[in-house]
């Protein structure tokens, strides 16, 4: 487990490129060319912001929690962490961090996991897979790649707190997050970027409260 590096940024909003807000619950998909830097803004606090990349080029290749993982020693993503792909390349690297920790474990929220882990009539309630899944079948940037629900790995859990217990097991908190924090990314290559901005109203990794987030990149 890595120690958090806390990191302001010194880029201006005012000079993004793309300055968006995603609501509460939504998807979000995205290309960020090589060299462009991304930030992910908690607005409200403790909002869980489940997230996806894939080269640009060859979706393929996509983000590997496995690789990123084992090839740093960390659990938790923090400024330096690198982002790796199951090609072994490196695909974005984290550059400002004012949250300090970032969950490489948890996954997404499913209907399946959702019945699973609280209650059968959670069945149909809305989840971070759908998101993903409607955005593979009618993102024009993901029906370009070809994707399809068999191109969903792993993701990355910006904000969200999710400690590993001394037994191994997994636990779902409240976030370390406040409203306002935000975590940066530079490209190091072509990526597309799929979120779930997470809809989760069973547990406190958003404080059983979605609410929306900014999204800027900079060239």
């Amino acid at each position: 487990m890595n120690t958090s590096q806390l990191t302001i940024s010194r880029l201006d909003p005012g000079q993004a490129t793309v300055d968006t807000v995603c609501a509460a619950g939504e998807p979000w998909v995205q290309y960020i060319k090589r060299g462009q830097i991304c930030r992910i803004v908690d607005l409200e606090g403790n909002q869980a912001v489940d997230t996806l990349f894939y080269n640009a080029g060859n979706a393929d290749e996509r983000y590997s929690a496995a690789d990123t993982v084992t090839r740093q020693r960390q659990l938790y993503l923090t400024t330096g962490s690198q982002l790796y792909s199951n090609y072994g390349n490196v695909m974005l690297t984290i550059v400002a961090d004012i949250c300090g920790r970032h969950d490489t474990l948890g996954g997404a929220c499913s209907a399946e996991s959702n019945t699973v882990r609280y209650a059968l009539e959670k069945f149909p309630m809305h989840s971070c897979r759908d998101n993903f899944l409607h955005a593979l079948a009618h993102d024009p940037l993901c029906q370009q790649l070809g994707m399809s629900k068999r191109d969903l790995p792993s993701n990355i859990n910006f904000f969200m707190n999710v400690p590993v217990t001394p037994c191994g097991g997994l636990e779902f908190v409240d976030g370390i997050s406040a409203p306002g924090k935000y975590v940066e990314m530079r490209a190091e290559m072509d990526v597309v970027v799929l979120i779930s901005n997470c809809p989760q109203l069973n547990n406190p990794c958003n404080a059983y409260n979605p609410t929306p987030i900014r999204l800027l990149i900079w060239d």
